[in-house]
């Protein structure tokens, strides 16, 4: 374990109509090396269905487990920058998207501050924050605007992938599905995704699938009652097909946030170290 540094609430954007919506990012700094190369970095975007949510938190269930995710990056050579992003009840998308991408134009614009490597500047999100973390991995340039938002690679946990199809492939004993009124994708877009399948297509990851993607590692629990495991699956099938790097990882009768029926950190302990050992290889660090 290493001693290192968590600088907080670092203001790395403004947001809304007039400008004035701080967004706010926790910076966590491996021990201090005199002389070390740039390192690589993490930009970490939390879950919550986009509704609700904090920077610091990979929710109540993985926190409880006592080990700090962010702890674990630092040891292992990494910058973490973890952001913040408007919640849907504030904005509906793409806000969520483009303050996601500002973290990274952010941390790129100061990564000789922090000894930063910008070439090694990776994004990873649990849940929606899975979602937006995808959408940054392969939107980079759709909109014509190349603002150094782009990402060497992207790790994402049980992440909505395909808006449209996440009602029907929902497991039988789902607690929540994106057709629900009142759903968190509904929320999301501010629409119906069954009348307003262009917003739902929009905002889903899968639409951007395509030879220029990143390399992929997504994560998904097979008893996930929240988000299907087909949103995992169909995301790295299409990848495949496009001719990307994509690792896909199954995790048996794991739930979502990697609840197990014998209530173990067993499944949260290998999504952890399947995910550092990705954004490992991505950074060529043996």
């Amino acid at each position: 374990m290493t001693e290192g540094r968590v600088l907080s609430g670092i203001e790395f954007a403004r947001a809304g109509d007039d400008g004035s919506r701080p967004l706010l990012l926790d910076l966590y700094l491996p021990g201090p090396e005199g002389g070390a190369a740039p390192r690589p970095a993490v930009v970490h975007f939390h879950g919550g269905g986009w509704r609700m949510g904090e920077r610091s938190s990979l929710g109540p269930v993985l926190d409880g487990f006592g080990n700090s995710a962010f702890q674990t990056f630092t040891d292992a050579g990494f910058v973490v920058a973890s952001a913040d992003y408007r919640l849907s009840q504030e904005a509906h998308f793409p806000a969520q998207l483009h303050d996601a991408k500002a973290a990274v134009r952010w941390l790129r614009n100061h990564a000789a501050d922090y000894n930063v490597d910008p070439e090694r500047i990776y994004a990873w999100g649990d849940s929606a924050g899975g979602h937006l973390a995808s959408l940054v991995g392969l939107t980079t340039n759709a909109d014509g605007v190349n603002a150094g938002d782009a990402v060497a690679a992207v790790a994402a946990w049980y992440p909505p992938t395909d808006l449209g199809r996440m009602a029907e492939q929902s497991l039988p004993g789902a607690v929540a599905r994106a057709n629900d009124p009142g759903s968190r994708e509904e929320l999301l877009v501010g629409a119906v995704l069954a009348d307003e399948p262009a917003k739902a297509s929009a905002a889903s990851p899968i639409s951007y699938a395509s030879r220029s993607a990143p390399p992929f590692l997504l994560v998904h629990g097979t008893a996930d009652r929240f988000v299907p495991p087909a949103q995992s699956t169909s995301l790295a099938a299409a990848l495949e097909a496009a001719g990307t790097d994509v690792e896909l990882l199954l995790i048996e009768d794991a739930d979502h946030m990697w609840v197990l029926p014998d209530h173990s950190p067993a499944a949260a302990e290998k999504a952890m170290d399947a995910t550092v050992g990705f954004f490992l290889r991505q950074a060529h660090v043996p």
